[in-house]
């Protein structure tokens, strides 16, 4: 039962933090001439790859134009016409069926640039806007090797895992809550502050843009959290029948990642060409 809680709540905080992170796809749904479309609209992409904008639209007899500009950067808006092509749709491994779009390609920018962008669908003599009002904002990084990446992912859900096994531990007064808690501050830390880091340094250049530095929100938020493990780690090993700290600790690590996910994170200033942190929008 314990472990079924522990599952039940980590598989929630991940699916939260995935839905509402800044850089995941923006889900959009509109209707034109009686018909309804969803797309997911890019808000995140590796420097090296092509920044492609896809709408998946069969009908012939839709077009769309894409409108797009640097972030936060007075200029005029340019204006691309989007174009009919064979896609394929992503499966879990390798390329799934294939698929017709409308496709544009917004371009690069340096690490931490972004570029904001609204779309305009037609058919025949019927318009309708997708975020015309609040523009989708797409931030660049540079390329993470997957030797780095993976282990990183892997460990912040081992310790969010067995950080919620700690507290649930501690709820129901059972006698393994220190060797949970001694696992997630080994977990956290190495995922958290070492591998976090150097995804990081690999997407935009620094290693820690947190406190003292900046404002990273990420990075604060995680030695933030951390540190609540290390108090409950050296508060356990005095007295393994502390149920508080753990507790403490799983509450602020589940506070953690109802915050989304590089929000707050690094941005590209294009007027002094420096990466600012902290930055909300």
């Amino acid at each position: 039962m314990l472990w079924l809680i522990t599952v039940i709540i980590t598989v929630s905080a991940m699916f939260y933090q995935r839905m509402t992170g800044p850089t995941y796809p923006k889900r959009i749904n509109v209707e034109l001439a009686g018909h309804a479309y969803e797309f997911k609209l890019l808000r995140s992409n590796e420097i090296g790859t092509p920044c492609d904008i896809n709408l998946e639209v069969e009908d012939p007899e839709v077009k769309a134009t894409i409108y797009f500009k640097r972030f936060k950067v007075e200029e005029e808006w340019q204006e691309v016409k989007m174009q009919r092509k064979i896609s394929h749709k992503k499966a879990f491994i390798g390329e799934g069926d294939k698929i017709e779009v409308l496709t544009a390609t917004l371009p690069e920018q340096p690490s931490a640039g972004k570029v904001e962008y609204h779309i305009d669908l037609y058919k025949n003599d019927q318009k309708v806007s997708i975020a015309a009002n609040d523009p989708i904002v797409v931030r660049f990084k540079g390329f993470v090797p997957r030797s780095v990446l993976i282990p990183h992912v892997l460990f912040m859900i081992i310790s969010l895992f067995v950080g919620t096994r700690a507290g649930v531990e501690a709820l129901f007064g059972r006698d393994k809550t220190f060797n949970f808690t001694r696992i997630t501050l080994i977990t956290f830390g190495i995922g958290g502050l070492i591998l976090g880091p150097i995804v990081q340094k690999y997407a935009f250049g620094e290693l820690w843009t947190g406190w003292p530095f900046g404002g990273d929100w990420t990075d604060n938020k995680t030695i933030f959290a951390w540190l609540f493990w290390l108090v409950a780690f050296f508060v356990l090993r005095k007295n393994p029948k502390n149920r508080i700290w753990p507790i403490i600790a799983m509450l602020v690590l589940f506070a953690m990642y109802m915050i989304p996910h590089s929000m707050g994170g690094s941005e590209l200033d294009n007027e002094t060409g420096k990466i600012e942190t902290g930055v909300r929008a």
